[in-house]
């Protein structure tokens, strides 16, 4: 059991230079912002001569193979889900390093738009995270199919045991998994009303001509949609369970937000 808060340690990659008060390195806020993004960044360089890196969009998840019962505040590592041919598989799968291909991943969420009295106080409520680490290929059958369950199941709960399973030659033979190893990590949080700076709030002018406030913003899945060859007549429990619940959470986070207090600095 975990008895403490667990940090990334502050170094040269991970620490918050701007806006250091929504600066978070709590394990628990970052894995939690990692693991409810549909999709991450990855950013990687693709060769020592090429001046571009190169940013992908992939699906992932964090978890630990080794203590499959490790819950968000411990540390875990990514799971990646690609193609075996893919660029970064085929970088991972030559790198040099003993420690694996140096990866950064960035994901991000849009909580409310905070609408001040100037433009240039606008902002967002968001929860955002970058984790730096490196990069393996996953080998070993029963951890390769452990992280397709995990990465399956961050779909919709459950998943992976409604589905035709287990995944057939083919479909193992064409999947990789990627384990990032975390190095270190970072989060920015802001929640919040607007804030202005004090000659604004003392124009009365602007506070009765310009609206102030949030617009919580939140993500929500609509109704199911029956695919064209699907011959079950009810939507599976799994899914409206998963589809209220999120809609549920989402939906509240947001409007939380917005009534907080202003973040100070």
């Amino acid at each position: 059991m975990v008895r403490h808060n667990l940090e990334y340690p502050k170094d040269v990659h991970n620490t918050v230079n701007r806006y250091k008060h929504q600066a978070v390195y709590s394990l628990t806020t970052i894995h939690t912002i990692i693991n409810t993004t549909p999709v991450l960044h990855v950013s990687f360089q693709p060769s020592p001569t090429d001046p571009f890196p190169v940013i992908l969009p992939m699906i992932g998840q964090m978890g630990s193979f080794s203590r499959p019962s490790a819950s968000l505040s411990e540390p875990l590592e990514v799971y990646l889900h690609g193609y075996v041919s893919s660029r970064i598989m085929n970088l991972a799968r030559s790198s040099p390093d003993t420690k694996g291909l140096p990866v950064c991943i960035a994901a991000s969420k849009v909580d409310g738009l905070v609408l001040s009295l100037t433009p240039n106080s606008h902002n967002y409520n968001y929860r955002s995270a970058v984790l730096f680490g490196y990069a393996k290929l996953v080998d070993d059958v029963e951890e390769k199919l452990w992280a397709m369950e995990l990465i399956t199941n961050s779909v919709v709960p459950d998943r992976w045991r409604h589905s035709r399973v287990p995944p057939n030659a083919g479909e193992m033979a064409s999947t990789q998994i990627l384990r990032v190893h975390i190095d270190s990590g970072s989060a920015k949080v802001r929640e919040g009303v607007p804030t202005d700076v004090k000659s604004d709030l003392a124009d009365s002018q602007s506070l009765k001509t310009v609206w102030t406030g949030v617009l919580p913003l939140y993500e929500q899945f609509g109704e199911p949609v029956p695919g064209p060859y699907n011959e079950v007549k009810e939507v599976p429990e799994h899914v409206t369970t998963y589809r209220e619940r999120f809609n549920g959470e989402s939906m509240q986070y947001a409007e939380t937000a917005a009534r907080k207090s202003a973040p100070v600095e």
